[in-house]
């Protein structure tokens, strides 16, 4: 007895739905990137009961002939790829031939298209995956997709749907994505008959974000600029507690990459409590030879041919972003002349093992300059000090600022030629299974970079005789193979700057000054002025904001000065 049967071609395009067509989004985000492929200008998306009821796409793109359209709702029919090798350099959006087919099998699908140049167009109807109509029609030139009644040859896929605001929040995050990866297009999305935005051509991204997500937001982002990145990023403090503000797009398509991820992680460093993630709009061009777009139906994955050097490139341009531009630079502070010798200047008090220092004389009136004046007016509860600068009032967390310096400095040490360290009265042995051991063996100069000493004892077997300060002595095994995890992980060069991140942190919060630690004038001047010389000043090392701005302008709002 035969075991094996072929399944009926409308069963077969039921299952590949269910890869293709997850719910309502999935089909807009199907349609309208197809519309994007076909170079329109104009998209609507119009949708009724969450996407159950009714979707309906309509475009001003170039449309397509009567043979093309009936030929396109076959499967595996597109315009976009002709043969294997073109897989390897996908530049559309679109490109399986599977959606239109899929979707038409699961809905009552009806297609409406022109040509550009011709006189008339084509209208085809279809139910479940049959064709039950095709004629010629009077249309605008382009294409109109209508969707109703979704899986409605499906309940138990139907049953799975969730609520119709649901539904209608995740379409609505799909066509604000193709909004932002094509800012150039006019966007229109109405529900239930009633338009939920409506967006012109848009002469820049920024202007795109600020018809989306408001003038506040925009405020809140700083530029990324890069060889092969750009976009908008959340500047220091500015996070979310989940991904849902984390935007990136590959060659125009919206693409979830763990890489990527990590690299944004990795480039915000220190400037992101934990457990945080950055609000961020951010762009790759990639050649289309090195990234693999072809590993998932929906095409929400990439796979970049070098993913070291992707990752790498999102970090330096996220920091380049992050760093300070023009509103921090290194303070001079303007000393009265003395009418006497002046006394000779008392050491700087010391909290826990470190020193404020400054390189600036004490004096009975000291102001800082910065494009302008900075002036320290007084702290508050302990804790807050209270400075005025060009643009308005300051409010600096001196803990959280001390934090900052001194973490910087360590930072500072362990880039420099010889790291500090520290030699231990008894060596730890070290046993790895043999493929931690050889990636230890090839890491070792990075290891010792950082100030950590490290020898081979034997073919699975390590020697540490020496640590940096701030290691902790208890279970340096236990330490030393999540140095290990964390250098397969990240690669030598990120990881030399985020190997010893913790310990030192905690270092940091130990020795900084603490709230309720009393601060003289000269002692709050020499921190404001280390504060603006750190490389990243606007967070200390857990993520927490160094210092609040409220400008003038948010005063004068304030105290109802203007409107």
């Amino acid at each position: 007895m035969n075991r094996v049967r072929l399944l009926p071609e409308h069963v077969a395009n039921q299952i590949a739905a269910g890869e293709v067509v997850e719910r309502p989004a999935s089909v807009v985000k199907e349609l309208v990137e197809n519309s994007l492929d076909a170079e329109a200008q104009r998209i609507t998306v119009a949708i009724k009961g969450g996407g159950r009821s009714v979707i309906r796409v309509t475009d001003d793109g170039f449309g397509m002939s009567r043979d093309d359209a009936l030929l396109a709702l076959e499967r595996h029919a597109t315009s976009k790829i002709a043969n294997a090798e073109d897989l390897a350099k996908i530049s559309s959006l679109g490109f399986r031939g599977e959606a239109v087919p899929s979707i038409a099998s699961v809905s009552r699908f009806t297609l409406v298209t022109r040509e550009r140049g011709t006189l008339s167009g084509t209208r085809i109807e279809i139910a479940g995956g049959r064709i039950t109509g095709v004629t010629e029609e009077g249309t605008a030139e382009g294409t109109v997709v209508e969707v109703r009644n979704l899986f409605f040859n499906l309940p138990a896929r139907r049953k799975f749907l969730r609520s119709e605001s649901t539904e209608t929040a995740h379409i609505e995050h799909i066509v604000t994505l193709c909004a932002l990866a094509h800012p150039h297009v006019a966007f229109r999305f109405v529900v239930d008959e009633r338009e939920r935005f409506h967006l012109a051509p848009a002469r820049s991204l920024a202007d795109r974000i600020r018809e989306l997500y408001g003038h506040e937001l925009l405020g809140q982002l700083v530029p990324v600029a890069a060889e092969m990145i750009d976009g908008f990023i959340g500047k220091p403090g500015i996070s979310r507690s989940d991904r849902s503000q984390q935007l990136v797009f590959v060659n125009g398509r919206p693409v979830e990459s763990k890489g990527i991820n990590y690299a944004l992680r990795e480039g915000y460093h220190t400037a992101l409590m934990r457990g945080q993630f950055p609000v961020t709009f951010l762009f790759l061009t990639v050649d289309p030879a090195l990234v693999d777009v072809n590993i998932h139906p929906a095409k929400r994955e990439v796979r970049f041919r070098d993913e070291f050097a992707v990752r790498q490139a999102v970090v330096d341009a996220v920091r380049s972003a992050l760093a300070p531009k023009g509103v921090l630079q290194p303070l001079r502070t303007a000393v009265p002349a003395p009418s006497a010798p002046e006394p000779e200047p008392a050491a700087a008090p010391t909290t826990g093992s470190f020193a404020l220092q400054s390189e600036f004389a004490p004096a009975a009136e000291i102001q800082t300059e910065l494009e302008g004046r900075w002036k320290i007016l007084g702290v508050i509860g302990q804790l807050y000090v209270l400075a005025e600068s060009p643009e308005g009032l300051v409010l600096l967390d001196q803990h959280a600022a001390h934090e900052r310096v001194l973490f910087e400095k360590m930072l500072h040490d362990l880039a420099g030629d010889a790291a500090p360290s520290q030699k231990l009265l008894l060596p730890v042995t070290l046993e790895l299974d043999a493929r931690d051991a050889e990636f230890l063996r090839s890491n070792l100069k990075t290891l010792l970079k950082l100030g950590i000493g490290v020898s081979e004892f034997g073919d699975k077997t390590f020697l540490v005789d020496a640590v940096p300060p701030y290691f902790r002595l208890e279970n340096l095994a236990q330490t030393f193979r999540k140095i290990v995890d964390e250098l397969r992980q990240t690669g030598e060069e990120v990881h030399a700057r985020r190997l010893a991140e913790d310990k030192i942190a905690t270092t940091v919060c130990r020795h900084a000054v603490k709230a309720r630690d009393p601060l003289r004038g000269e002692e709050l001047t020499a921190l404001l002025a280390q504060l603006h010389r750190c490389e990243l000043p606007y967070t200390c090392p857990h993520g927490r904001p160094t210092m609040i701005q409220i400008s003038y302008g948010e005063l004068e709002k304030k105290f109802r000065r203007v409107v």
